[in-house]
């Protein structure tokens, strides 16, 4: 089909945009990246923009041979990986009864659910009743106090919803049961959806820092996303991480060297589920 002079309009507006707005995305990235890589004194002194200026790995060296660097990337690791198992079997598990048109009460249920998209009790409430549960300062109140997002319940419930009631109906007459139907017809249609919320749970997981900042007092405990907080936000580096023989080693290249490497395995995992990102994100906006 031939466009008409105001398609045509349209999409060059579109790239233009589009290619303003890539730029802007892309620069604090690689900008970040390029001070890292970049002689301290370079990097206040404003000479680098885009790339490394008399290029060098001392940041990297003081990064990784810091112990508390290595310990807080264990921890995120744990709490990354831990947590999001446990918030996708606790997610699915929801999701799949509230997709359930036979269940009692399901939309008194899904109602209050869906509340706690617009209200929430407060930050305060939240501390004191951890702390009436007594789990301040404990790897469980970063896994299991916040396992669940209403987001990602009402995702899975609504693809859930989507599959044919006739798949269901015919593995009961095959005698499946209700575990049977969950795990072997369900899970399996609903790849795309759970890489989706999956995605959103590790991402999530891996760049918290707040309430494991509040939360949690011992220092083998804390993530990396701490750590960098405080590099960042208190400007705090350990003294070992500064190098004693260099008087151009300062917390600045340090601080852009933390950034690459907590956001560096976000950034490659990413790709390998891009196509189920993008297919799920479609969840119950096209029917059939």
């Amino acid at each position: 089909m031939t466009e008409s002079r105001g398609e045509k309009l349209f999409y060059r507006f579109n790239y233009v945009f589009l290619t303003l707005l890539m730029i802007i995305v892309l620069f604090p990235v690689l900008y970040v990246l390029s001070a890292s890589f970049s002689s301290p004194d370079a990097v206040v002194s404003g000479r680098v923009i885009l790339f490394p200026v008399e290029p060098t790995l001392d940041a990297y060296k003081a990064v990784f041979r810091e112990p508390t660097i290595w310990l807080g990337y264990a921890n995120t690791l744990f709490y990354t990986v831990a947590g999001t198992l446990v918030s996708m079997v606790l997610t699915i598990c929801g999701a799949y009864s509230l997709s359930k048109r036979r269940l009692k009460g399901r939309k008194a249920i899904n109602l209050m659910i869906s509340f706690t998209l617009v209200f929430n009790a407060g930050i305060i409430p939240i501390y004191m009743n951890f702390r009436s549960l007594d789990l301040l300062d404990t790897r469980s109140a970063i896994i299991f106090g916040f396992a669940i997002s209403t987001f990602n319940v009402i995702i899975l419930r609504t693809f859930f919803q989507s599959v044919p009631e006739e798949l269901e109906e015919a593995a009961r007459i095959d005698g499946a049961s209700e575990a049977t139907i969950l795990l072997q017809i369900m899970l399996p249609l609903s790849k795309a959806a759970l890489a989706t919320v999956t995605l959103f749970y590790a991402v999530g997981r891996w760049n918290g820092y707040f309430w494991a900042m509040v939360l949690l007092r011992s220092e083998d405990k804390v993530p990396l996303q701490v750590l960098l907080n405080r590099l960042v936000v208190q400007m705090k580096p350990s003294d070992s991480m500064m190098v004693t023989d260099s008087s151009y080693l300062i917390a600045e290249t340090v601080i852009y060297a933390t950034i690459v490497v907590a956001v560096l395995p976000m950034m490659l995992f990413y790709p390998f589920i891009q196509k189920y990102f993008v297919h799920g994100v479609m969840i119950g906006s096209i029917k059939g």
